[in-house]
C-alpha cells in the first residue's frame, strides 16, 4: 500500500489522542514529535516537515481544540487539512486545448516508466475524457524503445507515430502533430527519451521540442520509490522546462511517500496522476484530499464509488439483483457477479478505501486467502456444464457429477459440496429478504423509513 509506514505511524499517534477525554499542551507536543519522526522516516523534505508540524501545532494549541468536547477529532481534522494542503489542496486537470490539438510531453529520468505511462495516460483520456489520442515515439536512443511503445499501443488499440531512430525528436514531434490533424486525432502524447537531469545536451533537446511544438502540458514522470531523490529530480526538470505537473509511478508499492508529500511544496507544481499497478488501466487522477484521508485511515469512499461506476455494468448489476430477490439466481449469474467484482481490483486496494480500516489491522489479515477462495469458486463453476450452472440440483443429487467437477477444477468433492451448501443458504436468505420486503410493502412501512 502507498504510504504504508507513514500511515501506520500517523494512525497510531491519532489513536492515542482519540483515547484522551481532554488534551493538554504536553499531549499535543508529544503527538507532534511523533508526527515529525513519521514524516522524516517517510523521506519527506526536512523543511517541509518543520513547517508542517509548526502549522499543525499552532492550530492544535488554540482554545477551539483544547477546550473542545472532542479534541482528538479536532486534531484529526487539522492534520487532514494540512496534509491535503501539502499535496496540493485539490486535483489538477489536464489543460486541454479548446480549438486545436492538445499536446502532452512526458519527460523524466531513464527507467522512470514513461513509455508504459504514455499508454496508461492515453487509455485514461480515451476512456474518461472521450479523447482520440496519438502516441509519439521520440525516444530514438534506447534500443527497442520504439518497438516497446508500439506494443503498448497495440495492447490498448491506440495508434503510434514514429519515424524510426534516425530522425530528430523535434522533427518527429512536429510531424506527429500534422499526422494527428490529418487523421482526426485530438490529443498527442509525446514519449521522450529518458535522461539524467545533469545531462545538458539531452535536456537541451527537451527544450527544443518544447519550443517547436508549444505543448499544453509537460508532465514529469517520477518513480515514487526513489523518495527524496524524486524531489531533487523534479526541481531540476522544473527549473529547465517549467513543467506543468507530475505523474507518480509505483504508488501502490511499499513506498515511504516522501515524494508525494514534498513535490508540490518544492516545485509549486501539482501531482496530476498516480500509477497504482501494472495493468494499463491502473492510473488514477491524484486527489490530495482523498489521499490524505487514506493516509489517516479515514478511507476513500468517493474513489471506491467512482471505481464501481467505471468497472461495473449498472444494467447487469440491476438484473442480477432482481434475479437474486426473485430466486432466479443460478451459478451462471453467480459467475457473472464474481467477474463484475473482480473488475474492481485486488481486495487489499479496495479495503484500504473503506473508512476505519487501518494499515496496521490490514497487515495482519491475509487477503490472499479470500482471493484464492474466489478463484477456487470460479474454477468449480467453470467446470460445470451450462445445464448444471442453470440448475444446481443436477449437481447436488449426483455424486458422479460432483466427482467430475472436482477433478476438472482441481478441487475436492468436499469443496464442491461446500459451494453447493453455501449457494443454497444464500438463496434461502434472499427468499427471506423478499418476504420481508413484501411484508413492509403491505404495511406501508417503506414510506416511513429512509431506505
Amino acid at each position: 500500500m502507498a504510504f504504508e509506514g507513514l500511515a501506520s505511524k500517523l494512525q497510531e499517534t491519532i489513536k492515542k489522542l482519540r483515547g484522551k477525554g481532554k488534551l493538554s499542551e504536553k499531549d499535543i507536543k508529544q503527538a507532534m514529535r511523533e508526527v515529525k519522526l513519521a514524516l522524516l522516516e517517510a523521506d519527506v523534505n526536512y523543511k517541509i516537515v518543520k513547517n508542517f508540524t509548526k502549522n499543525v501545532s499552532e492550530k492544535c494549541l488554540g482554545n477551539e481544540v483544547l477546550n473542545s468536547l472532542t479534541p482528538g477529532q479536532q486534531v484529526i481534522k487539522i492534520v487532514n487539512e494540512e496534509l491535503t494542503e501539502l499535496m496540493g489542496s485539490k486535483e489538477s486537470e489536464i489543460d486541454f486545448s479548446q480549438n486545436s490539438i492538445t499536446v502532452i510531453m512526458l519527460v523524466g529520468l531513464q527507467g522512470a516508466g514513461k513509455t508504459t505511462m504514455a499508454g496508461k495516460l492515453a487509455l485514461h483520456l480515451r476512456k474518461n475524457k472521450n479523447k482520440k489520442p496519438l502516441l509519439v515515439a521520440c525516444d530514438v536512443y534506447r534500443p527497442a524503445a520504439i518497438k516497446q511503445l508500439q506494443v503498448v499501443g497495440s495492447q490498448i488499440n491506440i495508434p503510434v507515430f514514429n519515424m524510426g531512430d534516425k530522425a530528430s525528436p523535434v522533427d518527429i514531434s512536429k510531424a506527429a502533430i500534422e499526422h494527428a490533424k490529418k487523421n482526426d486525432l485530438n490529443t498527442v502524447i509525446i514519449d521522450t527519451a529518458g535522461r539524467l537531469h545533469v545531462d545538458e545536451e539531452l535536456m537541451g533537446e527537451l527544450i527544443d521540442i518544447k519550443d517547436s511544438v508549444n505543448p499544453n502540458e509537460i508532465l514529469l514522470v517520477v518513480d515514487s520509490m526513489t523518495g527524496q531523490d524524486a524531489v531533487n529530480v523534479s526541481e531540476n526538470f522544473n527549473s529547465k522546462l517549467d513543467i506543468s505537473g507530475v505523474i507518480l509511478t509505483k504508488l501502490d508499492g511499499d513506498t515511504r511517500g516522501g515524494a508525494a508529500l514534498s513535490i508540490k511544496s518544492i516545485t509549486g507544481k501539482p501531482i496530476k496522476f498516480a500509477g497504482i499497478g501494472e495493468k494499463m488501466s491502473d492510473l488514477e487522477v491524484f486527489h490530495p484530499d482523498r489521499m490524505a484521508s487514506r493516509i489517516l485511515g479515514m478511507g476513500d469512499v468517493l474513489s471506491l464509488i467512482e471505481k464501481a461506476q467505471q468497472s461495473i455494468d449498472a444494467e447487469k448489476a440491476k438484473e442480477l439483483g432482481s434475479k437474486m430477490l426473485n430466486q432466479e439466481f443460478n451459478f451462471e449469474d453467480f459467475l457473472t457477479s464474481m467477474q463484475q467484482m473482480k473488475k474492481l481490483g485486488p481486495l487489499n486496494k479496495l479495503i484500504e478505501m473503506i473508512p476505519g480500516m487501518s494499515t496496521k489491522e490490514l497487515k495482519n489479515v491475509d487477503l490472499s486467502q479470500g482471493e484464492k477462495e474466489l478463484s477456487r469458486i470460479e474454477a468449480i463453476i467453470n467446470s460445470m456444464t451450462l445445464k448444471e450452472r442453470r440448475n444446481s440440483s443436477l449437481v447436488s443429487s449426483s455424486p458422479s457429477r460432483k466427482k467430475r467437477i472436482a477433478k476438472g477444477s482441481g478441487t475436492t468433492i468436499q469443496q464442491v459440496n461446500k459451494l453447493l451448501k453455501d449457494f443454497e443458504s444464500m438463496k434461502k436468505m434472499m427468499k427471506q429478504m423478499k418476504g420481508m420486503q413484501k411484508s413492509f410493502n403491505k404495511k406501508g412501512l417503506f414510506g416511513k423509513f429512509p431506505f
